[in-house]
């Protein structure tokens, strides 16, 4: 039997047509479909009838299918002929484990390739008009995932993170976004430095609050945001937030602004 493929696709961060054309072909060409939880349904329901689709999908502190049983189903998948989609949230390689599932794809001789997607930071700085770099308030742009294995403590250069020159994207922080929020005050970041926080960015549960650093963990708990959270720190926030009251009046978004 002649060995399959897998394609390591991104899924967008959740808005169906953000997924690239060849994400589209690849979901259409495959006759399995390993996907993630932080995949939509909206998207799930382009896949057509009669396709194998398995859900792996992992949250905090729970992974029911852990990342080596995932590998080793990839590999046996293809080996029984199969064309196989692993579709995973946002870009494959950005915060997905996408480059070990690829490391474990080619020691195993699995012929692959990589469908990149459009990242959550792109994907919902884009959805509130916000940029991520702009000339005189943000010269780069930096991602960091805001949690650890087993709640270990976060392990990052605060000081070089706590840059007013640069725009922070923290992904799956919100369980610590005290810790954050303290050391970035702590190594001299303003503490009314402005912050865009979105939940469920780009799809129709979309919720978004702009809040100032010192203050970001009090509005979060009034917020009670459910699903996955993003949190876009710098001076570009402003501009979203400006743009968000001049058209908020008649808007069907939900967004909360907060001084």
């Amino acid at each position: 039997m002649a060995v399959g493929k897998v394609s390591l696709v991104g899924a967008g961060p959740g808005d169906p047509e953000l997924l690239t054309v060849k994400a589209v072909r690849a979901i259409r060409e495959a006759d399995v479909v390993v996907y993630d939880r932080l995949v939509p349904q909206s998207i799930l329901d382009t896949i057509a009838d009669g396709v194998l689709q398995i859900n792996v999908g992992k949250q905090a502190a729970h992974h029911p299918v852990p990342q080596d049983e995932i590998n080793e189903m990839l590999v046996r998948l293809a080996r029984a002929g199969r064309t196989v989609v692993r579709l995973k949230g946002g870009d494959p390689f950005i915060f997905g484990r996408g480059s070990e599932e690829a490391a474990e794809l080619e020691a195993a001789g699995i012929p692959y390739e990589v469908v990149p997607g459009i990242t959550a930071a792109q994907g919902c700085a884009a959805a509130a008009r916000m940029p991520l770099t702009h000339r005189g308030l943000a010269s780069g742009v930096r991602y960091v995932a805001g949690h650890r294995k087993a709640n270990e403590p976060l392990d990052l250069d605060w000081r070089s993170l706590a840059d007013p020159e640069t725009t922070l994207v923290v992904y799956m922080g919100l369980a610590n976004i005290e810790e954050i929020v303290r050391n970035l005050v702590a190594e001299g970041l303003s503490a009314t430095t402005p912050v865009f926080a979105i939940c469920q960015g780009t799809t129709p549960q979309e919720r978004r609050i702009y809040a100032c650093l010192e203050t970001l963990p009090t509005v979060l708990k009034d917020a009670s945001f459910s699903g996955p959270v993003l949190f876009i720190i710098g001076r570009v926030a402003a501009i979203a937030m400006e743009r968000s009251e001049r058209n908020d009046a008649g808007s069907s978004e939900a967004i909360s602004v907060v001084a």
